[in-house]
């Protein structure tokens, strides 16, 4: 074989690399401030691409189904139309596009909101950055995250030692936010039936018959924070 040939094979064998897209990002929040930090805490981490900012709903929406990026951060609580209209807005003029709802009302009345305007993951503005980079790096349509800090699961017990299957332990730290079935069934990523199926069964393993001492007893048995 000649010294072309060896070089051609040589050329031939090689496997190209290629780097993942960048997520891009819109981020949507009436304080500039936080916007530019989050931009540059985005950029930093490595993997995403911030393509616009927006002051406001109406701006964020606008820019959005202009720019299609994979993800928008949206703040709930701006002047004039708030983050979760536009956010049921944005699910149904860009449906590939997950909307993750950063916030600082970190209540389950909040969080069962945003479920219900088609938010695919629920952030308080104090979780750590690493875990809030994590969140938008999989953030998706179709269920809604919620920051693990937020459900407390698993505090000090273990749902399996009372009969009660992980799933099980995940429906009662959603309820205990006050996420109904439809909100829970959004978070875990299930259907309405089977989680109501599932607030059946705990029922009947922690013998009670209402969603207030379901939540009592669970945190008696420290299976869910206070």
């Amino acid at each position: 074989m000649s010294d072309h040939e060896d070089a051609t094979g040589a050329a031939g064998s090689g496997t190209a690399t290629t780097a993942p897209e960048p997520v891009t990002v819109v981020i949507v929040d009436d304080h500039r401030s936080f916007a530019e930090l989050l931009r540059r805490a985005l950029e930093m981490a490595g993997g995403f691409r911030c393509v616009g900012l927006a002051t406001t709903a109406d701006e964020g929406v606008a820019c959005v189904r202009e720019l299609q990026p994979a993800v928008v951060v949206m703040d709930i609580q701006m002047p004039g139309t708030d983050g979760l209209a536009a956010t049921r807005s944005l699910r149904a003029a860009c449906p590939h596009t997950a909307v993750a709802v950063v916030t600082a009302l970190g209540t389950g009345e909040w969080m069962a909101r945003a479920a219900r305007a088609g938010a695919s993951a629920f952030i308080p503005k104090d979780t750590p950055l690493a875990e809030l980079v994590a969140m938008l790096r999989e953030a998706r349509p179709g269920r809604m995250q919620v920051a693990p800090s937020l459900l407390q699961i698993g505090a000090t017990g273990d749902g399996r030692a009372h009969g009660l299957t992980p799933r099980q332990v995940e429906v009662l730290a959603c309820i205990s936010r006050g996420l109904d079935a439809t909100s829970t069934a959004r978070v875990m990523g299930i259907s309405v039936g089977t989680c109501r199926g599932y607030i059946k069964a705990v029922y009947a393993t922690l013998q009670v018959s209402s969603r207030i001492a379901a939540v009592n007893r669970a945190r008696e048995l420290h299976l869910i924070g206070s």
